[in-house]
């Protein structure tokens, strides 16, 4: 029973693949097959293979030769044309007629391929696995009988057309595309299905870019120059990447390559020639062309590191010439100096954005170079001299920017012309600009010495323009990173006016029916210490006696508020008004305590002569204090008659002598529009209040204490967490504590760390000296 169906399993392919054979021709030739006929080739294939065991190798040797035999004749047809581009159509053409075969063909062979592998026939009828036996036959067979012969035929000519569009003359792309996909196509190695493209298409496209443009810039930078050149790589860069995603496997890493290849071709390799244009085009303000350098260099490894330079280099050098160019001006008023800070910034930062689209690098260097010039002190010296021991007579000069800013400020939070003409939001974008500058400013510890000592005077002169604004700007400057402690010490300013306001109330409800009292037209402000004033700036000063006298009823009342406390005044600190009567006419005079005690010199003889030597016995004023005093009551520059005059004629405060003589003025008035007035009122305190000559020294010499002290205390900080660190390390960690108030000198850091390991807070470690213990 079992020969005979051997015997008809055998009779059974003899007897089926004559039947079969011209329906796999038809499906390799693309000719129509009937329904019938592709259902027959379905069971054909099915019978054989299910009932004879050696039916399956016999269908795939037959089918195998068939397959042979139709790409033999494919080859005949593609290698009957020489020309390249019509060697390309008519190999493309076969191969797209076999390829879309490829999908139908191992349809039918379900049972076959199942028999040959051992597994049960489940084929998708629609989409053959791509590891069909089949399908795998069909494109080896066409890999080995004619891809292999004229593979690297097929890839030079596609190179060809490739450098012929690039030449600008057109084809059929398809060609290109065609060539490519049977490269990514027929690999069979599962592992990596792009090893026969990457290895050939790939690798012949890339070389050939990199020749064409390896002949053709040198000749275009030569012919058109740098600039142009700049606009040839651009264009040209962006048509390779177009067409690399055209004629390139995209997701297989192949357009990136190509690009790479391109950049080094057209960019890298002339870098050098590109960047010697930079500070020019920096210089000229071209900023679509540095735009353009950017983008092309920003493709290099550390290509625009030189831009960077160039540029800080630049903004260094523009503006400490710009500065240097209006240095009489912006020297005396802060507000063109800080004006003229804005513009130069405002002018570097358009520079970045519009050539180098505020990228953060060039910010960077924006901000680095700019805090240079901020910082600058061959135009704006500030000089810090210290009488403490062991730091010497003179630090290293700083920049005098910290103070004009703080005196810009001053400016729009006083009543003055220029806060007067501005507005309210105007005022706020104003002092929102110099916190700008600000940031820039390495030695912040001195605009807070010279914004304080302003508040102080606006506060306890009540001419601050808008008491919400000052208290605007004391969060403004806690915002910007300015050290906590400084900052607290601003708030409680404002409290202790709130306070004395309160006090001040208080006093004149209980003194208003005393016979005699002053109480209703003195103002007084009783003010901690410790946050507004030191002690050495107190003044010795004769008062008036109706002053001295009431000195007394202010502290006895205070007393009686709070026991044990005790009051100093500081008269440098006070002003109040009198009233000027003379020939012309009355007129009131808003003065300092100073002037106010010179001027009472003549309240009982109106028209004598007095000498400078009497009056510093009558006033009993310091020689300094007296000498400025006087001399803003005979040189005051708003007035065109002054309150005193003087013989001999001086041009300064010191051409004063102890002979000279001072008398009232009998002819002073006020004088509007040439017209001489019989009333008026006239400011003569001016920038008097809080600058004694004793504090002024003192003002910086508590700048250097304070920074010694600051350096100790963050020095001890480090140590105590560390317990043990190098120098170079407590340095850097040192500058990062410090910078938001000032920048330390590797000098006062050499002589703090000496006086803390003299003082047994630290010492070196004994193996190496540049390694510092800490001492609990």
């Amino acid at each position: 029973m079992a020969a005979m169906l051997k015997d008809k399993g055998q009779l059974q392919f003899e007897d089926r693949w004559p039947k079969m054979r011209p329906t796999i021709l038809k499906l390799l030739r693309q000719e129509h097959v009937s329904r019938n006929e592709w259902q027959d080739l379905f069971w054909s294939v099915h019978s054989v293979c299910l009932w004879d065991d050696k039916g399956p190798p016999k269908v795939y040797g037959a089918l195998q030769e068939d397959i042979l035999d139709f790409i033999r004749q494919a080859q005949s047809r593609v290698l009957a044309h020489q020309e390249d581009q019509a060697l390309l159509k008519a190999y493309i053409a076969e191969w797209r007629k076999f390829f879309t075969q490829c999908n139908y063909l191992p349809m039918p062979f379900g049972q076959l391929e199942a028999t040959l592998s051992g597994k049960s026939a489940s084929v998708n009828k629609k989409n053959p696995s791509e590891d069909s036996i089949v399908r795998k036959l069909m494109l080896d067979s066409w890999n080995q009988s004619i891809f292999s012969n004229i593979k690297h035929r097929l890839q030079n000519s596609a190179m060809k057309l490739v450098h012929a569009e690039r030449n600008g003359e057109a084809f059929d792309s398809h060609l290109v595309i065609g060539v490519r996909e049977s490269y990514v196509n027929l690999c069979s190695n599962p592992d990596d299905k792009l090893q026969i493209y990457r290895e050939n298409f790939e690798k012949a496209y890339i070389e050939a870019t990199e020749a064409f443009y390896r002949s053709k810039a040198p000749q275009y930078l030569e012919s058109n120059g740098v600039q142009n050149y700049m606009w040839y790589a651009d264009q040209k860069l962006k048509e390779e990447e177009q067409r690399a995603t055209k004629y390139l496997e995209s997701y297989s890493g192949s357009v990136q390559a190509l690009t790479e290849c391109c950049v080094n071709v057209l960019v890298t390799a002339f870098k050098e020639t590109i960047l010697a244009e930079c500070q020019s085009m920096i210089k000229n303000n071209e900023t679509e062309k540095l735009q353009l350098m950017f983008k092309l260099l920003d493709r290099v490894p550390n290509g625009i590191t030189p831009m960077l330079q160039d540029l800080e280099q630049h903004i260094i050098d523009r503006g400490l010439a710009d500065m240097m160019a209006s240095a009489d001006i912006v020297t005396q008023d802060s507000e063109k100096y800080v004006e003229q800070l804005l513009d130069l910034f405002t002018r570097f930062s358009s520079l970045v954005k519009e050539a180098f689209n505020d990228d953060p690098r060039f910010l960077t260097a924006r901000d680095k170079a700019f805090k240079q010039v901020v910082n600058d002190t061959s135009v704006f010296r500030l000089e810090l001299p210290s009488k403490q021991k062991g730091v010497g007579n003179k630090t290293q000069p700083e920049s005098r920017c910290p103070e004009l800013l703080a005196n810009y400020c001053d400016m729009l939070l006083r009543k003055t012309p220029l806060s007067r003409k501005l507005t309210s939001d105007e005022i706020e974008a104003k002092l929102k600009e110099v916190l700008l500058v600000l940031k820039y400013v390495q030695n912040k510890d001195v605009f807070m010495r010279y914004h304080k000592a302003h508040l102080t005077r606006r506060l306890v002169l009540d001419s601050s323009a808008d008491n919400e604004k000052e208290e605007n700007m004391v969060e403004w400057l806690r915002d910007v990173g300015m050290p906590a402690d400084y900052v607290n010490k601003l708030a409680r300013m404002f409290q202790d006016v709130k306070v004395s306001e309160d006090l001040n109330q208080q006093f004149k409800d209980t003194h208003r029916n005393s016979k005699g009292s002053l109480a209703d037209s003195i103002n007084i402000k009783i003010l901690n210490a410790g946050a507004w004033a030191r002690g050495s700036e107190r003044v010795q000063v004769s008062l008036p006696l109706e002053l001295e006298d009431f000195i007394p009823e202010v502290e006895d009342f205070y007393r009686r508020k709070h026991s044990g406390r005790k009051l100093q005044w500081y008269h440098h600190m006070s002003n109040g008004t009198i009233t000027f009567s003379n020939q012309v006419g009355k007129f009131d005079l808003d003065v300092t305590t100073f002037q106010m005690a010179v001027l009472f010199a003549w309240n009982q003889r109106q028209h004598d002569r007095i000498s400078f030597e009497n009056l510093r016995l009558a006033t009993e004023l310091p020689e300094a204090e007296l000498r400025r005093t006087l001399w803003s009551l005979v040189a005051f520059p708003k007035l065109k008659r002054q309150v005193l005059l003087s013989e001999p004629e001086a041009k300064s405060p010191k051409d004063f002598i102890d002979s000279t003589v001072f008398w009232v003025n009998q002819e002073f008035a006020v004088i509007k529009n040439g017209k001489v007035q019989r009333r008026g009122k006239v400011n003569l305190i001016g920038r008097l209040q809080l600058s004694t000559e004793k504090s002024k020294e003192e003002d910086n010499d508590s700048i250097v204490q304070l920074r010694i002290l600051r350096t100790q205390e963050a020095i001890v900080k480090i140590m105590k967490m560390r317990k043990k660190i190098t120098n170079a390390q407590l340095q850097t960690e040192l500058v990062e504590i410090l910078k938001n108030m000032f920048l330390p000198s590797k000098k006062m850091i050499k002589e703090q760390i000496e006086w803390l390991i003299d003082h047994k807070y630290m010492r070196r470690d004994e193996e190496n000296i540049n390694v510092f213990i800490y001492m609990a």
